[in-house]
């Protein structure tokens, strides 16, 4: 379903709507979402261009922003895998 209120972000690419077929996996199996600010998506991005010299688009910087907030220390221990996709993409 077509979202009608579309946010405004930097991170274009989770602009997106959730399709019928990907919304029951998501509601089965995701726990929690941790939502980020614009700037801690701009300061994310900007610390991965910093630090590793990888150009990346600013919905990669989703990731990592999350990671780094301090709303990630309250995830339990029990979990213990975490993946972050650094794409390139659509920056530019």
């Amino acid at each position: 379903t077509p979202n009608p209120h579309a946010p405004e972000t930097i991170a274009d690419s989770v602009k997106t709507s959730i399709g019928e077929n990907t919304w029951p996996v998501i509601r089965d199996l995701v726990d929690e979402v941790l939502v980020v600010t614009e700037e801690e998506i701009k300061a994310a991005t900007r610390l991965v261009w910093e630090r590793m010299k990888l150009l990346i688009e600013p919905t990669a910087g989703v990731g990592v922003a999350a990671v780094l907030s301090q709303r990630f220390q309250s995830v339990p221990r029990e979990v213990e895998n975490v993946c972050i996709v650094l794409c390139g993409g659509n920056a530019n």
